[in-house]
């Protein structure tokens, strides 16, 4: 079966992981393997960043959730349920604003 082509979203995940390969315990985004259907980055076999409906959802500390729903730059996630407090989805696709996101997450889930 030939592999699916990667969404934008994902395409952008795996450029903005490259710069976190040599972080200890990071497992990029690999080719063909998903996870809930979508990329996704890992530190310690944790989830850190993954792109579910072509958007950067992240995990951080729920008042940092909060706060960055509160201001317009994150919404909640998942739209259709409940809220997850500590997973936010980022407003932005500007890949060095992902990037900072996911130094963020990285350094909350792997911390």
């Amino acid at each position: 079966m030939p592999e699916r082509e990667r969404s934008a979203a994902e395409a952008r995940l795996h450029a903005v992981a490259a710069a976190f390969a040599d972080v200890p315990g990071v497992v990029l985004p690999e080719a063909g393997r998903r996870h809930f259907g979508t990329a996704t980055l890992r530190v310690h076999g944790r989830i850190v960043a993954m792109t579910p409906s072509d958007h950067l959802v992240v995990k951080l500390p729920r008042e940092r959730v909060a706060a960055l729903v509160a201001s317009g730059a994150g919404l909640s996630f998942p739209e259709a349920r409940p809220p997850m407090r500590e997973w936010v989805r980022i407003a932005s696709d500007d890949p060095e604003v992902w990037r900072g996101f996911v130094a963020e997450s990285l350094a909350y889930v792997g911390g």
